[in-house]
């Protein structure tokens, strides 16, 4: 049997916890009796913890009984973790147990119980992409990947936001019994062994204004009230009432990105949005939101979410996830 742990706390995410579970144990169906995966959840004691969404869990180990060594580790997520302060309980059993594992890692923001065992350090790893930037700024020694929907740095192992725990447990079942399991397990799951693109196609990609009123807010006004048309840094500074190097690195101070990127971003987010709710032709909406031609949107889309124009469309298309949902009703 290959062992595996999977770590439980107050405020947990059950899906984190469910989702891995659940791809393991259908992988068992496939697998001989020397193969399948036994699966132990653990907690700093055996009694019920409430997840986040109101369930109670309950462990099958405490920490003083999870002594021995597991195949895989994960420490599941929950949305308290980011700014939970460290659990010296949990911090202390996870730099004993990890190295006693053959993998370890965390499901969405469990990255965090890593980062405070000083386990993310030197490495790669990612995270939900609302808690990526927070994840590289309290552990600025690793190296966080916002797009990734997992990340595998030798024995390390971790996950994007929540679902992202049956794409580990996917891979992590592909790579010990091959694709043709992971691919059954896919299916019987309703999901495809691996996804298109990364992180990006599910978030925000503007950040947040800037003040109301200042220069750089007027830019961005300007830019999204005009998506369509040519900006340069020179037309946007005479909107800003500043010397074009004057506005580059304000607008950097403030925003933390360059004139520049944020009219990408403008753009691929017009885009997006146009593509979710409409039928009209990528050719039309290239031009409507500044791209200049199908191939040139073609390319940042593939380069910044990992999904061409007309895949984005398949996923997100409002009308089409209606069709499906009166479909299966």
């Amino acid at each position: 049997m290959q062992r595996v742990a999977i770590v439980i706390h107050e405020g947990v995410q059950a899906l984190d916890v469910a989702g891995p579970v659940d791809a393991l144990h259908e992988a068992n169906a496939h697998l001989s009796s020397g193969e399948r995966y036994e699966t132990a959840l653990v907690a700093v004691r055996r009694a019920p913890v409430r997840a986040s969404n109101g369930m109670q869990l309950v462990a099958d180990l405490d920490y003083a009984q999870a002594a021995g060594a597991f195949d895989i580790l994960l420490v599941a997520g929950g949305p308290a973790m980011p700014d939970a302060s460290p659990d010296p309980a949990l911090t202390a059993w996870l730099r004993k147990a990890t190295e006693r594992a053959g993998v370890y890692g965390s499901v969405c923001t469990g990255a965090f119980a890593l980062g405070h065992a000083g386990l993310l350090d030197g490495r790669r790893v990612t995270t939900h992409w609302q808690e990526a930037r927070k994840l590289s700024g309290m552990f600025p020694q690793a190296e966080v990947e916002p797009d990734a929907i997992y990340v595998r740095d030798g024995r390390l192992v971790t996950s994007a936001g929540i679902t992202a725990g049956i794409d580990l447990a996917l891979a992590l079942i592909g790579e010990s019994h091959g694709q043709g399991v992971a691919l059954a397990v896919a299916k019987r799951l309703v999901m495809v062994a691996q996804r298109q693109g990364g992180q990006s196609q599910f978030s925000p990609y503007l950040a947040a204004s800037c003040e109301p009123g200042s220069p750089v807010a007027r830019v961005q006004a300007l830019v999204m009230a005009n998506i369509g048309q040519r900006h340069t840094l020179q037309s946007l500074a005479a909107q800003a009432g500043m010397s074009p190097r004057n506005l580059a690195r304000y607008f950097m101070q403030q925003a933390g990105i360059t004139p520049h990127e944020f009219v990408l971003r403008a753009r691929i987010d017009a885009a997006r949005r146009m593509l979710e709710a409409s039928e009209r032709p990528l050719k039309s909406v290239a031009f409507s939101c500044g791209f200049g031609s199908v191939d040139r949107m073609r390319v940042v889309f593939s380069e910044r979410l990992g999904v061409t124009p007309a895949q984005y469309r398949a996923s997100f298309h409002r009308q089409a996830c209606s069709a499906a949902s009166g479909a299966m009703a």
